[in-house]
């Protein structure tokens, strides 16, 4: 383990995680803005997002191509021209929509397509440090090609806070590497959290991401805010024996 002055001691898995993040949620009478590109993208002020960034070269651009063909096409046979118009649909529908789309569009990033360089540690470190600097994050993982976190930025835009972590993290890493050139996929895909059980389901999902894809520990990151776990096992047992923070 690298000595990075951002990390905590692991903890044992009867620990309790300390959070950093008290989430706010989807206001749905409140003003709302929607931009679209191959997801749509949701903004409130003052909520928490679900957010996944992935590396550029994480999923073949054939299998990205024939994914939109075939959402564009559910979104046509259900009367909709765009990702964005999705919350005009029936809950049923859209449940139906995500559990096509959006979670297999997940499940590619967890299969480790591309070069996968978060794996390396040292270059992991960097994101880690740039992860730690918001205040307002909660749970996170880094996965080989992607990360997932969730936060709730108060002080800046979700796109300010995504920059630092992206850009700057670029930057370090592709100095470090001695390369040039883009590092991540433009586009994440973010989600405004809707209620508190939801929250909990997305840390849930962080927590068990690594050991549901059977990695091992030297090849991902996860944490509580500035709190790092040793391992995801540690972190998930957090939640099965009471919520943390």
């Amino acid at each position: 383990m690298s000595a990075n002055p951002s990390e905590r001691p692991e903890d044992e898995p009867s620990s309790k995680a300390e959070a950093t993040l008290k989430a706010t949620f989807f206001r749905p009478h409140d003003d709302l803005h929607i931009h679209h590109g191959h997801l749509p993208h949701w903004r409130q002020p003052h909520v928490t997002y679900f957010v996944t960034a992935r590396l550029a070269d994480s999923m073949p651009q054939e299998m990205l191509r024939e994914w939109q063909i075939r959402r564009d096409a559910w979104l046509a046979a259900h009367g909709l021209r765009k990702p964005g118009d999705i919350h005009t649909l029936p809950e049923d529908q859209q449940h139906e929509f995500h559990a096509a789309f959006t979670l297999q569009w997940h499940q590619w990033l967890d299969a480790g397509f591309g070069e996968c360089l978060l794996r390396r540690e040292e270059v992991r470190d960097i994101l880690v440090t740039r992860l730690m600097s918001e205040s307002s994050l909660d749970a996170w993982v880094i996965m080989p090609n992607h990360l997932h976190a969730l936060v709730a930025p108060e002080d800046s835009t979700l796109g300010e806070v995504l920059q630092s972590w992206k850009g700057g993290s670029a930057f370090e890493i592709n100095r470090l590497l001695g390369r040039s050139g883009p590092l991540w996929q433009k586009e994440p895909y973010d989600h405004i959290v809707r209620s508190e059980a939801q929250f909990q389901h997305y840390r849930r999902y962080i927590a068990e991401n690594p050991i549901k894809t059977a990695l091992y520990p030297h090849e991902y990151a996860v944490g509580l805010g500035k709190q790092r776990f040793k391992v995801a096992s540690a972190f998930a047992e957090c939640f099965n024996q009471s919520p943390c923070g």
